[in-house]
């Protein structure tokens, strides 16, 4: 699978950041879409613009809980990877249980370097799992 095929959504309510991480995967050669609330988010993987790789998705905001939007989008997708993001402690035992290997945490504040090697790991277990 080539890096251009690779697509990306990341999901935050912080629209500088939002903004950071798209331009940063979107230089890597990641293919990236954003949604700025948990609603958007499952509105892109419902409209048949899913086919996602990761998911990278904030851990703390409002709408839809993180381990619920999470886990639905995990179900929906048996390929899909998430890397939760947050600031503040979050238990992601749950999710990596349900998903065993297609789930991590990033702890914000994070570089885009740490971002990018992030969405490269995950998407490298991914391909070994094909």
């Amino acid at each position: 699978m080539s890096l251009t095929a690779n697509r990306v959504l990341i999901v935050d309510d912080e629209p500088s950041l939002l903004k950071m991480m798209s331009l940063y995967l979107g230089r890597m050669g990641y293919s990236v879409v954003t949604a700025e609330s948990t609603e958007k988010a499952w509105s892109e993987m419902e409209a048949g613009s899913g086919g996602f790789d990761v998911v990278v998705l904030d851990a703390t905001m409002n709408g839809t809980p993180m381990e619920e939007l999470a886990g639905r989008m995990l179900a929906a997708d048996s390929n899909l990877r998430v890397i939760a993001a947050s600031g503040y402690p979050v238990d992601i035992t749950g999710l990596q249980a349900a998903a065993p290997g297609r789930v991590m945490f990033l702890h914000k504040p994070f570089s885009p370097p740490m971002l990018g090697n992030a969405v490269r790991r995950m998407i490298g277990a991914q391909e070994t799992d094909l």
